[in-house]
């Protein structure tokens, strides 16, 4: 006698995790509900635990897909121009234009979704934490190599410059939250190339 299959799912998992994301990306972790998470995904409590767990994975799988869609564009932007200046250059101005798109909330998950969390959910700020800095020695790498291979002065402390770049995206980011339009934030991109040794 075969068993019988389980019920299939009534919600196109897919499309809960990508209202779940921008919940997430407008209230922060935080102040996100399990009751506004599965009113904005259509679903109730217990579909939400059976298909992501709980809230803690849910947001995880949430931030992962914000890195593979959303975050990838200024990652990419910084990778591929030819050298470190162009590169983040590039990032700048992909920050500028997806921190102030209109087709989703303002700013970069990864920078606001836990800049306000009580010490339970110090995990929630490491890993996006990590996130961070990940993208920080991206940028080091990135101007390291360039002083290698000569683009730039010998004596260039690529950490610190990389602390700079990063300081200046985690601002732009809360700027376009406080309203700042594209324009506004390309503005700061090149204020901020003037500073490049």
């Amino acid at each position: 006698m075969t068993k019988p299959a389980g019920r299939p799912r009534a919600f196109d998992r897919d499309a809960a995790l990508e209202k779940a994301l921008a919940e997430f990306w407008r209230h922060g972790y935080e102040a996100t509900s399990i009751a506004g998470l599965t009113g904005a995904m259509g679903i109730r409590p217990p579909s939400l635990y059976a298909a992501f767990g709980d809230k803690r994975r849910l947001f995880s799988e949430c931030v992962q897909r914000y890195q593979e869609t959303y975050g990838a564009a200024t990652a990419r932007a910084l990778q591929d121009a030819p050298t470190a200046r162009e590169g983040i250059a590039a990032m700048l101005r992909t920050a500028a234009a997806d921190y102030s798109d209109p087709s989703h909330p303002p700013g970069c998950l990864v920078i606001t979704a836990a800049a306000n969390h009580g010490p339970e959910n110090a995990d929630v700020e490491a890993e996006l934490r990590a996130q961070r800095e990940a993208t920080k020695a991206l940028i080091a790498d990135r101007i390291k190599a360039d002083v290698r291979a000569g683009r730039l002065p010998p004596g260039t402390d690529a950490d610190a410059l990389a602390r700079f770049y990063a300081a200046t995206v985690q601002g732009m980011s809360r700027q376009a939250q406080d309203g700042a339009t594209r324009a506004e934030l390309e503005e700061i991109a090149v204020l901020a190339l003037r500073a490049w040794p």
